[in-house]
């Protein structure tokens, strides 16, 4: 039966060996592939394909620090800016509603009066919108290309999967119509058709996990058949509960230069991804490999 709600991170592997595959970044930790090729592949959306919301962090910490302080706790904003860090990492890639959920719970615990968390949602999702509005307007008025805000690699692999008779499916934490806004803003709608699906405010009716097991039954085949690429936690863990491959996309956001970032890595090894690559510049190299060629 499906999880109404995302589990909270939970490590797979304590102990973490891998190699690389020669002449590339690819490491391979658990070589996991089937006798058949994938025939779906399920992706994330935020840091892994697109980088339009790069640097939210920096949004919603100081938010949650600002409502926080207005209890009137003794604690400094340096002091609730790291516990505020500390569990926005901890619940990075569940849909935004649970961290919000988290807010309340803060709130509360300080003798405050908490908004509803979805209040705090918007709040933190105009916050953000300001930040980010100019990089969708370059994007619409075409004075910034797709690719800019791609992470490197992306339609290349995207590309790659198609060829090979790949049927892909786009999942993401942040609100549908965004999705599909920005998927179409960065030109990759098309590779996923109305298979686009995100998180909506009755946030229990929507999961991951729920997409997977929708994607499995409707098309009568096996987890084995299914690869999954993210850059957050729950992707990688639904996608292994289903018995499919997981890669993690373990991209420096900020930076776009082709390095792991060592906090995703650890994050994405640990729960169980397969194989971790710093972007897709190398996906010619990946999808050879996930083809055993």
């Amino acid at each position: 039966m499906t999880e109404t709600h995302e589990r909270d991170y939970r490590r797979r592997i304590e102990e973490i060996s891998s190699s690389f595959l020669p002449g590339t970044s690819i490491e391979v930790i658990c070589d996991s592939r089937g006798d058949q090729p994938p025939a779906y592949a399920l992706f994330d959306f935020d840091g892994t394909l697109s980088l339009v919301r790069e640097g939210w962090v920096e949004v919603m910490v100081p938010m949650m620090v600002e409502i926080l302080s207005e209890t009137g706790t003794g604690e400094s904003p340096g002091q609730l800016g790291k516990i505020c860090r500390e569990f926005v990492d901890e619940l990075t890639g569940k849909q935004t509603i649970y961290q919000m959920i988290r807010l309340v719970e803060e709130v509360r615990q300080r003798g405050g009066r908490p908004a509803d968390a979805l209040e705090y949602k918007q709040l933190y999702h105009d916050r953000l919108m300001e930040r980010i509005a100019g990089r969708r307007d370059r994007l619409r008025r075409g004075e910034a290309s797709p690719e800019s805000m791609l992470v490197p690699g992306s339609l290349e692999m995207l590309r790659g999967l198609i060829d090979r008779g790949v049927t892909l499916y786009l999942a993401s934490g942040t609100d549908a119509a965004y999705v599909r806004e920005e998927a179409e803003l960065l030109a990759i709608d098309g590779f996923f058709g109305p298979r686009i699906y995100g998180a909506v405010d009755d946030f229990q009716s929507f999961s991951k996990q729920m997409v997977i097991e929708r994607l499995l039954e409707e098309n009568r085949v096996d987890g084995a058949r299914l690869v999954g690429f993210g850059d957050g936690y729950v992707e990688i863990d639904n996608v292994k509960t289903a018995g499919g491959s997981a890669v993690g996309v373990a991209t420096d956001e900020s930076n776009r230069n082709g390095r792991v970032d060592a906090w995703k890595r650890e994050r994405l090894a640990g729960v169980g991804a397969d194989v971790i690559v710093p972007d897709f510049g190398e996906a010619a190299a990946l999808l050879s490999w996930l083809w055993c060629e």
